[in-house]
């Protein structure tokens, strides 16, 4: 993969525009710490940028479908690459300048989402799609092992506020670096289709018409908004409270990296023959850590349990994306892949909402319980739709 320049060009923007993301609310962390801004103004800029995100995501989808997909990531680069120094400017003078900016950066961040998945589309033949979206994957897991280290060792002789200016030139190499998509003709339509709404919506039909894609998505917003938002809220405090110490906590983080590694690496080389149910039963692998947290287990169960839900991520990450650029219209890929987005990532903070509140009102054992059951039956009840054996059409 890495012998065609084009794919390794695509590869460091993604990369670029991942190490971006993920370091903006590190640094912002680091940034805390240093009293350079307090907790609550960090949850602020924090939740403007998500807005940002959301509100982008879908726009992008129809943009990146009307309009050349390059040119979408170019200027959704661009936008983000301006705003990130802004938010060093308002640092400790203005919080509203600070979640503005970061909204912006927000906004750059969930337009590049569905025009990189469909670029990816473009420059990739598809016999070598599965193999490319592991090495895309891969990329953002070894920067979430590595990164921290390295910057919290460059906050330690830089400024914050320089990181967050590095973030600018980050988005400014994923802006630039990529390359050009192959030639396509776009869905146009006339009158009121024209319009935003109407092509979103020509998107949802296109998602319905893959009963497969809808299960999935479902089951995958589930776990999302349940396990993943349960384990994020419990975690530290079964790490605090059961093993009274911080270790298993960073243990079970760096496990689940870890375990997303190996998955990234064993689905880049295997295709399994049902590629879809074996894709499910990897997601329904999450289930493994809140049940984890439940039950009182050695905390090198807990461990292994974040590796096999990471292991479990990916084998289901990898084929999802790969099925998604081979099944859908072309020319709604976008769309479609904002669709996902939109859902399983958008749901995230509302599942973090809920979580905490009810862990207060009926303790952390129930709520575990069930976010286990939904993990483990959501991607069994997917698998129970025909065509989500190989994510494919049945015919």
């Amino acid at each position: 993969m890495f012998r065609s320049l084009s794919f390794l060009r695509l590869w460091t923007g993604t990369t670029a525009s991942g190490v971006a993301t993920w370091s903006l609310p590190f640094i912002l962390g680091l940034a805390v710490l240093e009293r350079s801004v307090t907790a609550v103004e960090l949850g602020i800029v924090l939740a403007a940028r998500t807005a940002g995100f959301l509100a982008a995501v879908p726009v992008a989808g129809v943009l990146a479908d009307r309009h050349d997909r390059r040119r979408v990531v170019l200027w959704a680069g661009l936008v983000a690459a301006l705003a990130a120094p802004v938010i060093a400017l308002g640092m400790g003078r203005s919080v509203v300048v600070m979640a503005m900016a970061a909204a912006v950066v927000g906004a750059g961040q969930g337009a590049c989402r569905p025009a990189f998945q469909a670029l990816t589309a473009e420059v990739v033949a598809e016999h070598q799609r599965q193999q490319a979206n592991a090495a895309l994957t891969l990329s953002v897991r070894v920067t979430t092992l590595v990164a921290p280290g390295l910057t919290a060792l460059l906050a330690v002789v830089v400024d914050t506020r320089v990181l967050l200016i590095a973030t600018g030139v980050l988005w400014l190499g994923a802006a630039l670096i990529p390359p050009a998509g192959a030639g396509r003709t776009p869905i146009t339509t006339d009158g009121a289709g024209t319009r935003f709404t109407a092509d979103f919506l020509d998107g949802i039909r296109e998602a319905r018409r893959h009963p497969w894609f809808l299960a999935g998505l479902g089951a995958l917003t589930a776990v999302i908004a349940t396990g993943y938002s349960a384990t994020g809220v419990v975690l530290p405090l079964v790490s605090r409270d059961r093993y009274g110490t911080e270790a298993v906590l960073a243990a079970a983080l760096t496990a689940y990296t870890l375990g997303a590694l190996v998955g990234a690496v064993l689905v880049a080389r295997w295709t399994p023959r049902a590629q879809g149910w074996t894709a499910l039963a990897g997601l329904a692998c999450y289930g493994f850590a809140p049940l984890s947290l439940l039950l009182p287990v050695p905390a090198v169960v807990v461990v292994a349990a974040y590796v096999l839900a990471g292991v479990g991520i990916e084998l289901f990450n990898v084929p999802w994306f790969t099925a998604t650029q081979r099944e859908v219209d072309p020319r709604m890929l976008a769309r479609v892949s904002s669709l996902d987005f939109l859902l399983s990532y958008g749901l995230a903070p509302v599942g973090l909402a809920l979580i905490a509140p009810a862990i207060s009102h009926f303790g952390p054992e129930p709520v575990l319980a069930i976010c286990a059951a939904i993990c483990f039956t959501a991607p069994a009840a997917a698998a129970l739709v025909p065509s989500s054996r190989d994510f494919r059409a049945v015919r």
